[in-house]
């Protein structure tokens, strides 16, 4: 038994001196984000603008004068934690939130049956029956009943679609019930399904700087991932490399939107179509090697999204090889592509054909399939193709592209090396981007233009 705890501790020991072995950081870190206490401050702030300036515009829109979002704990409507205070965990029990318009300057009206007033934004239910105590069960109906009957809302949107997950997340029991409660008022219900959507996929500008500080750290990792810091060749297997980065990200008190994925292209070893249908096996790195990363994290309720390329050099070689330089190349102007095709009002199924018809044009073989990145980081919004789907994606690609929204630029540009004998070699680059209030794309920080440079 002692023998087998001194495997066990020599093992830990080995596989942390492999992750720590290293050289001098070779990229300066950008400062952390604010502490956990600025932050929920910072969140909250954002909160009141959403309900205050995007939620009624949203509202009249799409003719909804009232808006039901019925939650119960850790069955929680997909919007929920977009409507509710950061520090709120759990729709407590059940939650009812209440959204009605009062027309004119008077806005929003938001009510909270069950849950708290969410640092004062809502006016908060306690039981009729029972002052003090939390309101639930059969009082929560009954005094949603009264609420609708008071204001006589002319249409009561509720979170119903066959399309959208963000905007389907009233369950068949809640409905039911909800039903049950309504009685003749059921007439006016209506499927909000556009409503949720766009409030979760409209971005604040004043979330931008901290999304691009985000993105300076997402940067600095991979940069510093794909270095002599970090690897090795011949030595250092990409899962070394994958878990120096979910470390990393853990020590600068981050959140994960997705474990990272690290694979490798050399000749006679081709990149699967995509690789993140099957998470790669452990490689050992090499000399020589083309290395792919896609990484995302998760913090202030924000979500990026990253792929970048990087090259192991050769004992002999001081740069790299021109026919992995030409791929990339191929990858960039696919994002330049993008850029031009990419207005609001347009469709991203027709964003999607625009494109493909212009890098047949072009000659670029590659394949797009960018989303949008917001609260979530397969976000609300229009899907720009699957990477399986390049004639379109019906419904969700229908969607129509929006002032103020965030987009990841995901897609490939597969190119034939001569130095690996015409071997087919794909670039695949993924970058978060902003479509700004004027209906042009810039990058949120930047794009990779040069690979990450392995000595």
């Amino acid at each position: 038994m002692k023998k087998l705890a001194r495997s066990i501790v020599g093992l830990t020991m080995l596989t942390a001196a492999t992750l720590a072995e290293a050289a001098a950081p070779s990229v300066v870190m950008p400062p952390k984000l604010p502490s956990l206490r600025e932050q929920d401050a910072i969140r909250q702030e954002w909160l009141k603008l959403r309900l205050e300036r995007v939620l009624p515009t949203l509202m009249r829109r799409h003719g909804i004068q009232m808006w039901l979002v019925i939650n119960r704990e850790y069955n929680e409507d997909p919007v929920f934690r977009s409507l509710v205070s950061p520090s709120v965990m759990a729709a407590r029990r059940r939650t009812i939130l209440v959204f009605f318009d009062r027309g004119g300057e008077k806005g929003i009206e938001r009510l909270a049956l069950g849950g708290g007033t969410n640092g004062g934004l809502y006016e908060m239910y306690r039981d009729p029956d029972n002052a003090g105590r939390e309101i639930m069960g059969g009082s929560q109906w009954q005094t949603l009943r009264k609420i609708i009957e008071q204001r006589q809302p002319s249409t009561i949107g509720i979170n119903v679609s066959h399309t959208h997950a963000f905007s389907d997340g009233l369950s068949s029991g809640e409905r039911e019930q909800l039903e049950s409660a309504l009685g003749p008022w059921t007439s006016k219900l209506v499927r909000a399904e556009n409503l949720p959507h766009e409030y979760i996929s409209v971005r604040l500008p004043e979330m931008e700087p901290h999304y691009v500080a985000m993105m300076k750290i997402v940067h600095a990792l991979i940069a510093r991932a794909f270095s002599n810091e970090v690897i090795t060749p011949g030595k250092t297997t990409t899962k070394d490399v994958e878990w120096w980065l979910r470390q990393s990200v853990n020590d600068q008190g981050l959140g994960e939107w997705f474990p990272p994925t690290v694979s490798v292209q050399r000749p006679e070893r081709q990149a699967t179509q995509f690789a993140a249908t099957v998470r790669p096996e452990a490689t050992v790195i090499e000399r020589g090697d083309h290395l792919h990363v896609d990484f995302g994290i998760h913090a202030m309720g924000l979500a990026t999204d990253t792929q970048h390329v990087g090259y192991v050099l050769k004992e002999a070689e001081t740069d790299v090889p021109a026919g992995l330089q030409k791929a990339l190349v191929h990858s960039n102007r696919m994002q330049d592509i993008a850029f031009a095709e990419m207005r609001p009002g347009r469709t991203g199924n027709e964003v999607l054909a625009a494109m493909l018809a212009q890098m047949k044009k072009e000659g670029i073989d590659g394949t797009m399939y960018s989303h949008p990145v917001n609260d979530y980081g397969h976000g609300a919004g229009p899907l720009i193709g699957l990477w399986d789907r390049q004639e379109g994606v019906p419904g969700r690609g229908d969607v129509l592209l929006l002032p103020n929204t965030w987009f990841s630029i995901e897609l490939q540009a597969t190119t034939a090396v001569p130095e690996w004998s015409g071997q087919r070699v794909r670039s695949a680059q993924e970058e978060d981007a902003i479509l700004g209030p004027e209906g042009n794309m810039r990058w949120v920080l930047s794009r990779q233009t040069k690979y990450h440079l392995v000595k």
